[in-house]
């Protein structure tokens, strides 16, 4: 049975980072009968120039029939004056929207070899192992109204509306429980019902839905603001963390740069399960952005790329064993002192993009022997 694949490079650094992929793919359909087929199309500010929209219709169509969408990176200060419905970002929006991708997962990983890399120190994060589950289609970044008046006399009024209803809670705290019964069976899920009245319908609806479905699975709450304290004091005490689309944004954030670099940090976005199929839309994306400033230098980390393929072999294949091989084969050259130039620290062995994809590929290749 064929996967198919549809890959979206974007700009930057995005289209360097995905040939490192395509080098791994191409070898699990040559030598362990994969059957990947992909597809490749245009995103962000090229697909602007070749377009004048950040992603086409055809393209658009190509993403939701494809079984899942990596994307690189879009952006870069060559399109900074292009008008707000077409920027580069808007194709990234766009997809979230149209292939209803509700669930962002955020894994915060520190691998032993980068422990001292973190800002914190390297006992409170080796071997962080968190994942953050962000509803992503909601609240106030979503919610109506959202405007700006003018008031005369000088001032203005905004108005921003955190809007949540309770289908869009459940069914994101049931993929955070779900994901936590395949890891340490551990949610803790994080709003302001202290003074949102949004945060109190969240907290009602988690609860419910735990003791309905998932009275297996521990669950705390958490203040969001007291969240974000907690993961820079003692961020080893979470396992998963559920919350909003505001709180997820930055808490995701705070969570990455635990792990002392954006550029090694994969993610994952997914719709509902279909009804007749059981498949969920899906897309996956490195944090980092677009790196115009070292794009075209090969000298890019693929690190956080590769590590979003693999979530895609876990997430949309159920390839396990080959998702853990792969994570596993990012863990062994980074032990080896293998290192791009911004992970790099004294005493360890500077590559550029390829030769650190090659170095990750000969390992994923011994392992899977």
């Amino acid at each position: 049975m064929s996967h198919s694949l549809f890959l979206l490079p974007g700009d930057g650094i995005g289209p360097e980072a995905m040939a490192e992929v395509v080098k791994i793919i191409d070898h699990m359909n040559s030598a362990m009968g994969a059957d990947f087929v992909t597809d490749t199309g245009l995103v962000g500010g090229c697909a602007y120039d070749a377009h004048g929209a950040a992603i086409s219709e055809g393209d658009m169509a190509k993403a939701m029939n494809a079984d899942a969408v990596l994307f690189g990176a879009v952006g870069g200060p060559k399109w900074d004056a292009v008008p707000y419905d077409v920027r580069p970002e808007a194709g990234l929006l766009r997809l979230r929207k149209d292939l209803q991708l509700f669930a962002n997962l955020r894994p915060a990983i520190c691998y032993p070899a980068l422990a001292d890399a973190s800002s914190l120190k390297a006992e409170l994060v080796e071997g962080l192992d968190i994942l953050i589950v962000r509803e992503l289609t909601g609240g106030v970044y979503f919610g109506e109204p959202k405007t700006i008046t003018d008031l005369g006399n000088g001032q203005k009024r905004a108005v921003d509306t955190q809007v949540y209803d309770t289908y869009e809670i459940e069914r994101i705290a049931g993929v955070a429980f779900e994901l936590a019964r395949t890891r340490k069976n551990a949610v803790c899920s994080m709003e302001k019902r202290n003074v949102m009245k949004s945060g109190v319908l969240w907290n009602q609806v988690v609860t419910e839905i735990h003791k309905a479905k998932y009275s297996d699975v521990k669950l705390d709450h958490m203040l969001a603001d007291a969240g974000g304290m907690q993961l820079v004091r003692a961020p080893k005490q979470f396992d998963v963390i559920v919350t909003d689309n505001l709180f997820g944004d930055m808490l995701s954030d705070v969570a990455a740069m635990l792990t002392g670099s954006l550029g090694m940090l994969p993610s994952a976005s997914l719709g509902a399960p279909d009804a007749k199929t059981g498949k969920r839309k899906a897309l996956y994306e490195p944090v980092h952005g677009s790196a115009p400033d070292i794009a075209g230098q090969g000298i890019a980390n693929p690190i956080a790329m590769i590590a979003s393929f693999a979530m895609c072999l876990r997430y949309s294949f159920n390839m396990v064993t080959e998702a853990d091989r792969l994570e596993k084969a990012i863990a062994n050259v980074l032990d080896k002192g293998i290192r791009t130039g911004d992970i790099m620290s004294e005493g360890s062995t500077r590559v550029g993009t390829t030769a650190m994809g090659d170095a990750i590929l000969a390992e994923f290749k011994a392992l899977s022997a």
